[in-house]
């Protein structure tokens, strides 16, 4: 995935931009970058690699020698960036969040109009820059953004860093959110709104789904309206968001706490089969309190994550590695798992490798028994819309490979959708296998329609295409 922070202030921004882009640093784990703008000094560029140095300590150096009033930064798992763009807009600087199905068609049509692709990543083109190509073929940079977003199959939202402002435009559907902060001295627009908090700013207002707003230190001008439809990804809530940070009104922290509360309502277990309720650190963890909470089963840290040094999990590109790391940082505590029954929460499934791996080493580690309770349905469909999994295909997916086996290559929609209802035959032959393969003592999911309670927000306004495969 990836997160953003802009701000535009009347004095120097620096400061706020360092440490407003490092606390987006749980959404990226590649590349980061800062770009700055003064009247005096204009645009000053650092980007760095951040896969084995955390962001604060590749960017202390650039913070002290960078000036300016305005800025972005991003935070990336996949390309570089911001850019820096030279065009017949002027000079501006780039940074997107999203996520682009049909890069090729949309390279051949801009390079057959005559541009350049300067910044690789890999062998593949970089996803800004052509994002930054497209806002280029229009006369000005509100139809610019519009147009690129409209020629997108995907969704993509961005800041534009202007001698004249900060562009803020979130993509048509709000799949994923912008919040903007003020202050005294200015405003800032951030992905994750806690991001702000400690640099003295108070939330201000959140733009709405295609909204395209400018932040300069004196306002925020409004410059296309929100529309009416949103499909803001429900999985922010449930994993990828920080839990101190909030979405539509919505905050992480509780809603993680009320889809434990009715996991547990709905299924049921009590202190006769289950000796405590733990959550996978950290995103499982206000999860397993909801859980506790609501089945009255006391809440335990068997197992604590060692962060000081290690890296997410999922950083490493060579799968053998990634799991290898999930692994290590978990430090048992066996006081609390020798003999125990034990029932434990995670985010969600997707291949099911580091589970089944967590569920050994607490085997190993003298656990009597392991239930494992889901905080979302099963992922059956990979995701069109943003870069939240570095699957390469749906059979990578720990449900789908149940699928084929069972159902055979030739799987079609009415089939996988009678996968998703909860109170299918199919569906529960699947969690079974799961159950099975994983070496789980038990397994039960969260229900689709218990998890969009626990938001709370009119369910039409969240995607859920991962679980049900609805646009």
């Amino acid at each position: 995935m990836g997160g953003f922070f802009a701000t535009a202030l009347k004095e120097d921004c620096l400061f706020d931009l360092f440490f407003g882009t490092d606390y987006h640093s749980h959404l990226g784990t590649r590349r980061a970058g800062m770009i700055s703008f003064g009247k005096e000094n204009g645009f000053n560029r650092s980007i760095h690699n951040i896969e084995n140095t955390p962001f604060r300590t590749k960017f202390d150096k650039d913070m002290h020698e960078m000036k300016g009033n305005l800025g972005i930064g991003c935070i990336s798992d996949y390309e570089p960036q911001p850019l820096v763009v030279r065009s017949h807009h002027g000079t501006y600087a780039i940074t997107t969040v999203g996520k682009i199905n049909n890069v090729a068609e949309l390279a051949e049509e801009v390079i057959g109009r005559g541009t350049q692709f300067q910044e690789m990543s890999g062998s593949m083109i970089n996803a800004t820059e052509l994002v930054a190509a497209l806002v280029n073929q229009k006369d000005n940079l509100i139809e610019g953004i519009q147009y690129a977003q409209s020629r997108i199959d995907g969704s993509m939202t961005m800041l534009l860093l202007t001698p004249d402002g900060i562009y803020c435009a979130r993509d048509p559907l709000g799949r994923t959110p912008i919040a903007i902060g003020r202050k005294e001295s200015g405003f800032c627009a951030a992905f994750e709104s806690f991001a702000y908090l400690n640099l003295g700013y108070k939330d201000y207002k959140d733009l709405g789904p295609g909204e395209i707003a400018v932040i300069t230190p004196e306002g925020v001008t409004t410059l296309v309206n929100p529309g009416k439809d949103m499909k803001i990804c429900t999985f922010l809530w449930v994993y990828y968001g920080y839990p101190s940070s909030r979405y539509e009104g919505v905050s992480v922290e509780v809603m993680r706490t009320n889809c434990g509360k009715l996991l547990a309502r709905r299924d049921g277990m009590t202190k006769n089969e289950i000796d405590s309720v733990a959550g996978v650190p950290d995103s499982g963890t206000a999860h397993a309190v909801g859980y506790a909470n609501e089945s009255g089963v006391p809440f335990a840290r068997p197992f604590i994550k060692y962060t000081p040094t290690w890296p997410r999990s999922f950083m490493p590109t060579i799968q053998s590695k990634r799991d290898l790391i999930a692994k290590m940082k978990l430090i048992p505590v066996h006081e609390l798992i020798d003999g125990q029954r034990l029932l434990l929460i995670d985010d969600s499934i997707v291949r099911g490798t580091q589970l089944r791996e967590t569920t050994e080493f607490l085997y190993d580690s003298g656990a009597k028994e392991v239930h494992i309770r889901p905080a979302c349905p099963p992922i059956l469909f990979g995701c069109k819309y943003l870069n939240f999994s570095r699957s390469t295909s749906e059979m990578e997916l720990i449900a789908r490979q149940m699928i084929n086996k069972e159902e055979g290559e030739d799987v079609t929609r009415s089939i996988l959708e009678d996968y998703a209802n909860p109170d299918s035959d199919r569906y529960h032959r699947m969690i079974d296998d799961i159950c099975q393969k994983l070496g789980f003592t038990s397994l039960r999911y969260n229900r689709l329609d218990d998890m969009l309670d626990a938001v709370g927000i009119d369910r039409s306004k969240l995607c859920t295409y991962c679980w049900n495969g609805k646009e």
